[in-house]
């Protein structure tokens, strides 16, 4: 198994907070695998997307190392890593054009011409499924609904070709159709690509389904780590074993079983 990225005592205090946001984290990420970062909110999971992507706020204290083996050198936004957001209103812009924004990404960073950029962009609108993608291109975001919004934040965070795509609570706005479709689209997109996806939720049943390993967070610790159907069928954290059975439909096929067969 080749290593992506690893976590070894990795530990994030805020600048007002006295209790850690993650506490001695020990995580390995392997190359190419779709990774799921469950816990309920405050257990951590989104500072560790801050953590890998750099973007922690000025005065956090960081102990231990994170390493990128892959990589040889810290992932540079846009370039080595894309981020998908909870809310795409947040990572689009409403003044400029879906377009644009797509293109710029591939332009900035992967060197090409505007014509070039706006190639790539309109490709990209066709491969996470925008009706119509050349007149998408001259639309705004206001323009979209919000499952078409988070599917061109998911292009323009693939634009430049990173190695790394992290979606950060990427479906929790959206209807439970939406989210299926959206998972389903995630899938493919890591598949087809060979990108390593860390999948950030506090919804266990969603990530169940299509997920190679889950890592299980709870009040900033890491309690549990393992491939899916392991975690799943024989939880060694009682915790874990409180989600599962939260989730009542874990007990049914998973939601987007029908959407990715």
């Amino acid at each position: 198994m080749s290593i992506f990225c690893s976590l070894r005592q990795l530990s994030v205090t805020y600048s007002r907070g006295r209790n850690a946001a993650l506490d001695r984290v020990d995580l390995d990420i392997a190359a190419g695998e779709r990774l799921a970062i469950i816990g309920e909110s405050g257990s951590g999971k989104s500072t560790l997307a801050r953590a890998l992507a750099g973007l922690l706020p000025e005065g956090a204290k960081v102990q231990g190392e994170l390493l990128w083996p892959a990589l040889g050198h810290p992932p540079r936004p846009g370039r080595d890593f894309g981020l998908v957001f909870q809310d795409p209103g947040s990572s689009l812009n409403p003044v400029l054009t879906i377009g644009e924004q797509i293109a710029e990404g591939a332009r900035r960073h992967l060197g090409l011409s505007w014509k070039q950029a706006y190639i790539r962009a309109e490709e990209l609108l066709g491969r996470v499924r925008i009706p119509q993608p050349d007149k998408a291109m001259r639309a705004f975001p206001h323009q979209l609904s919000g499952g078409q919004r988070q599917r061109v934040a998911i292009a323009a965070a693939i634009a430049a070709k990173p190695a790394l795509l992290i979606a950060d609570e990427a479906t929790s706005a959206l209807d439970v159709v939406v989210q299926a479709e959206i998972v389903g689209l995630l899938d493919g997109l890591v598949r087809e690509d060979g990108l390593t996806l860390l999948f950030i939720t506090h919804d266990i049943a969603l990530a169940s389904g299509f997920v190679d390993r889950i890592a299980v967070f709870r009040n900033a610790r890491l309690v549990e780590a393992g491939p899916v159907r392991s975690v799943l069928s024989a939880p060694k954290s009682d915790y874990t074993a409180a989600l599962i059975a939260s989730h009542r439909d874990l007990a049914t096929p998973p939601l987007i079983a029908e959407v990715l067969a």
